[in-house]
């Protein structure tokens, strides 16, 4: 049986004497009111903190970002390993300033390709390389060893908190439910 996953540390160790969101929350209360909502966004916030710091350092040996691996998986999962820019946006939901930036970087790289796309005269292609191909299953083997640095939650949990987030998408727009 292989050790079990453990965090890197994230940005220095804080290991502080109290939990400092519910800190804010209590003063919260006494200054502006209930405190829940505001005490679960700081904590989200915190979280994604947290695990986009994990899962960069857990890709960093790939000479990734989290944001890059998920281009790339989403030119691995597409037919022809190829895409146009705009639907990697529209997918990833990220701006088109961010497709462009993050398709350049994996393009030097040598993991992606930049072409025009011969349905659309102005629009342009990333493709993934075998290389490319090659780096998405050495990340994704890290990323599964390490649960995607959520050890901690069982599936049930994990299960909960993407319902729940998925509410919070819902009500955003993100798709039609």
């Amino acid at each position: 049986m292989r050790p079990r996953y453990r965090s890197p540390v994230v940005t220095g160790q804080l290991n502080l004497p109290f939990d400092p969101i519910e800190r804010a929350a209590e003063t919260w209360r006494v200054h502006f009111g209930p405190s829940s909502a505001m005490a679960a966004v700081t904590s989200i916030m915190r979280a994604h903190q947290i695990l986009l710091s994990q899962l960069d350092t857990l890709l960093k040996p790939h000479d990734l970002t989290f944001a890059r691996y998920e281009a790339l998986v989403l030119l691995t999962f597409s037919k022809a390993g190829a895409l146009p820019l705009s639907k990697i946006g529209e997918r990833l939901m990220v701006h088109p300033t961010s497709v462009t930036n993050t398709v350049g970087r994996l393009e030097r790289a040598g993991l992606v390709l930049r072409m025009p796309n011969p349905r659309d005269g102005r629009g342009v292609l990333a493709e993934i390389t075998d290389r490319g191909r090659e780096t998405v299953r050495a990340a994704t083997a890290d990323l599964m060893e390490a649960d995607f640095a959520m050890p901690m939650y069982d599936e049930a949990k994990l299960g909960q908190m993407f319902d729940l987030f998925r509410t919070l998408r819902v009500a955003a727009g993100d798709f039609r439910h």
